[in-house]
């Protein structure tokens, strides 16, 4: 009898001791672990929805409390506190409550992943390999075999390892090519061309970007750093012409390459100058590298602030314990913001060097986000440096950078408008350009539509809307209202031609409703 009571009492406070929730704090001194907890709401996911509290102590993950992740989170070190649902429910009437800026979102669904990287590659020369492998989110590696067969819509979010798509094998010709090392990869390449029927790497290369292109496209997620950021968009802007001199592909580069590129088909940069002597270490004058002046223990970038009840995407990907991130270096270490198209979102920025160190865009129904420099616990990354361990950066700022967009595939989608407003007449008639997916929860029928010959946008309200006015708030991307207009509903006319170039939320009778590019 005396035993049955003991055990009675210790279920008794085991019942009382843990609740129905797990929390997990991602805020400077809450968390022991950052990286690895990240890998929970991965692994969580496969059990049912986790919560992502956006702005609330760092972008901190709630979920459904099991024995299985109280255990996985004390074997990977991870700081998580037990809450009954009432304390829970608490947090999110904080989270929700009008003196917050702050949001609830489900992570719904882990998201399939992939590495677009050599087999050959080694997991430290790419942080974003690093990153996932640190945190145990399972990913696979897949390379132009798989890209150009077709495997890419298997996944919602693909990462391009610091590839160079421009068919210059990393411009590393002046000081490497004697390297057993380059020899490999040139040789890896040109063989690949061959199997795949191509005569250069270059086109076999574009050949792979139009892929990625059409991933993108079709609601895919995009994600790249250093090299691989300025080199997709050049190759893009290059699509028919040779930019490679003769020691690349064994012909010259065409010498009136630069006035042919079509900035058009880029993601996020425009008007940029190639660097074509094979010499130099470099491919355009996209990055910043040769033009920034900053001491390394003075090399900070800030994190931008954006409304999280409007475009939730921007909250998501700057989550947080701090909005100053040390600065890291890479043969592309920042966008010189004079070659960014103005639709382009920067989510981070080095103001006293004019430079954009972590932007996002969207692309049809899918998004991009680049992210300059290498490594962001190695200032300096040389060839051949041993291996960043994350074991003792387990709480990076700028580590997190790159697991926020692992996670935000994760957030069920939904269809608002998103319509680009151009200052002089193009072919679309004044229709909407596309009706792009982005993330968010409005089911909203609106209709936005754009006339491009005199920057106005017409909004046009579901049928049967029985109210005699409509009230449109169009918002900067940084959150400041730019301009409120009451109309009539049956002829809702916005004049943008006053607005500066860039990338503006509409809100109509209060209620998310679609972007703006005014481009």
């Amino acid at each position: 009898m005396r035993l049955f009571l003991l055990l009675f009492i210790a279920l008794t406070t085991s019942s009382l001791t843990f609740g129905n929730k797990i929390l997990i704090p991602m805020d400077a001194d809450g968390q022991t672990n950052h990286l690895k907890a990240y890998g929970i709401a991965f692994a969580a996911m496969k059990e049912g929805p986790v919560d992502w509290l956006l702005n609330y102590r760092g972008g901190s993950f709630g979920m459904t409390y099991s024995k299985k992740l109280e255990k996985l989170c004390n074997d990977r070190g991870v700081s998580f506190t037990n809450l009954k649902d009432k304390e829970y429910t608490d947090i999110t009437k904080e989270i929700k409550g009008l003196k917050y800026d702050g949001a609830m979102v489900k992570l719904e669904k882990p998201p399939r992943i992939a590495v677009y990287t050599p087999l050959s590659k080694e997991p430290w020369d790419d942080a974003v390999t690093l990153a996932l492998t640190y945190a145990e989110i399972p990913f696979d590696k897949i390379y132009i075999d798989e890209v150009l067969s077709g495997k890419l819509e298997n996944y919602d979010w693909l990462h391009l390892h610091h590839e160079d798509f421009t068919g210059q094998y990393g411009k590393f010709w002046s000081q490497m090519r004697g390297q057993q090392w380059y020899i490999n990869d040139q040789n890896s390449a040109e063989r690949a061309a061959v199997k795949h029927s191509f005569k250069k790497v270059s086109q076999m290369q574009l050949a792979v970007l139009k892929k990625i292109v059409a991933f993108v496209g079709s609601g895919g997620n995009l994600f790249a750093m250093c090299s691989a950021t300025d080199t997709y968009d050049i190759a893009l802007a290059a699509e028919g012409i040779d930019i490679c001199e003769t020691q690349f592909d064994g012909d010259p580069m065409d010498a009136e390459a630069q006035s042919k590129l079509n900035f058009s088909k880029c993601f996020a940069f425009k008007n940029f100058t190639l660097v074509t002597s094979p010499y130099e270490y470099e491919y355009s004058n996209i990055d910043n590298t040769n033009f920034r002046r900053v001491e390394k223990d003075k090399d900070f970038f800030t994190l931008n602030a954006f409304p999280v009840n409007l475009d939730i995407v921007p909250a998501m990907l700057t989550q947080n314990h701090t909005n100053s991130i040390k600065g890291f270096m890479g043969q592309t270490t920042a966008f010189r913001k004079e070659a960014l198209k103005p639709t382009v979102l920067v989510m981070g920025e080095s103001k006293g060097q004019n430079e954009a160190r972590y932007i996002h865009g969207d692309y049809q129904r899918g998004s991009w986000t680049f992210y300059g420099g290498h490594d962001p616990e190695d200032y300096q990354h040389s060839v051949g440096a041993p291996p960043t361990n994350l074991a003792f950066h387990n709480s990076s700022p700028g580590y997190r950078l790159i697991l926020n967009n692992v996670l935000c595939p994760a957030v069920k989608k939904a269809a608002v408008p998103t319509v680009v407003v151009n200052e002089i007449p193009s072919k679309n008639g004044g229709k909407p350009i596309d009706e792009d997916v982005v993330f968010g929860s409005s089911e909203s029928k609106i209709r936005i539509e754009t006339d491009p010959a005199t920057s106005e946008i017409k909004i046009v309200m579901p049928a049967g809307y029985s109210e005699k006015t409509v009230e449109v708030t169009v918002t900067g991307s940084d959150g400041k209202q730019t301009l409120k207009q009451t109309s009539n509903a049956k002829n809702i006319r916005i004049n943008l031609q006053n607005l500066h170039s860039g990338v503006y939320l509409i809100q109509v009778n209060g209620q998310y409703a679609g972007k703006i590019m005014k481009d």
